[in-house]
């Protein structure tokens, strides 16, 4: 048998794993592994390379993904998804492993539905891809950020002043929540909850008033409130701490990836093999709890991944604030 394997949409540290997990799989039921170059793109190109052995040592360290990738919106579209089956048809590929996000997923939904046994594997550090409790690259981006910013919690104790620090995360506040909690910040931003710049400014006063030598905002980029307006705000306020303002952008999603990381994509690229190899195509493999699951493609792309509430009022508490009711 002949399959076929692709990393979509934005890289994620762990992604190397589930390639590698996923081929080596193959190899010891004798398929054949052809790599798609580039994602969605590479596949309406026609462009496959064979995966070997060799071509998998030394790659569960590395970031990012060893095949490349892009974002390809003309396979959302009925042309392109047309395109995409006759190339697999040309190659001769019999099942399609896709490793991505939600836009990515919707694809291999697309083509699973033309008749391509497809499986599909979650890596995203906006962790917004439901069903599964994590996706690949989680872990990573989140301690990659966490570093950084009690890196700038020293140097804001330092100088007394705000420091309000922009996380990755357009729809989902999942890494920003995350990265409050873990660093002990002092407000954080979401998509998911409308924010108050006064509740803000008088925690921000208040703390001031005290003598807390630091405040920290961590903001999720799809917050209501931006990161840079909210800093502006502090910078007009009288008598309060002083800001500064950190984009941490795609430094998230580089590096070498974490324990966790490595041994997830590693458990759910050898998972989406096994779903294959036993005629369960159309599915999402991921995690739920310590178990893996199968989650049809179908309930994936319609669903969405909700905000833990309970976590958020966790955040909200640890900082000495309250969530605005009504």
């Amino acid at each position: 048998m002949r399959v076929a394997v692709l990393t979509s949409g934005g890289d994620a540290p762990g992604m190397n794993g589930a390639i590698r997990a996923a081929t080596r799989t193959a190899f010891v039921r004798d398929w054949e592994v052809l790599g798609v170059p580039d994602g969605y793109r590479g596949l309406l190109e026609g462009r496959f390379r064979r995966l070997t052995d060799r071509t998998m040592g030394g790659i569960l360290h590395r970031g990012g993904t060893i095949l490349g990738t892009a974002r390809e919106p003309q396979l959302l579209t009925e042309e392109g998804q047309r395109q995409g089956l006759a190339a697999l048809k040309r190659a001769g590929v019999e099942g399609l492993v896709v490793i991505g996000g939600g836009g990515s997923l919707k694809g291999a939904l697309a083509l699973a539905k033309l008749g391509v046994p497809t499986v599909g594997v979650p890596a995203t550090i906006d962790n917004d891809v439901p069903f599964t409790d994590m996706s690949i690259g989680v872990d990573t981006a989140l301690n990659t950020a966490l570093e950084a910013i009690d890196r700038i919690k020293d140097t804001a104790s330092s100088h007394r002043r705000a420091h309000v620090v922009e996380v990755m995360g357009r729809n989902c506040g999942y890494l920003a929540l995350a990265c409050a909690l873990a660093a002990g910040a002092e407000a954080v931003l979401l998509p998911e909850h409308e924010p108050h710049p006064e509740d803000l400014l008088g925690a921000l006063a208040s703390s001031y008033e005290r003598g807390k030598p630091h405040f920290i905002v961590v903001a999720a980029e799809g917050s209501g409130l931006p990161a840079r307006k909210f800093h502006e705000y502090v910078n007009a306020a009288e008598d309060t701490f002083e800001s500064r303002l950190t984009i941490l952008g795609h430094v998230q999603r580089g590096g070498s990836p974490t324990a966790y990381d490595r041994l997830l994509g590693s458990r759910l690229g050898a998972a989406a093999l096994r779903a294959l190899a036993e005629g369960e195509p159309g599915i999402m493999v991921g995690v739920s709890g310590r178990r893996l699951e199968r989650f049809p493609l179908e309930d994936v792309a319609a669903g969405k991944k909700h905000l833990d509430e309970d976590t958020y009022d966790l955040a909200l508490t640890l900082a000495g604030m309250h969530r605005r009711r009504g």
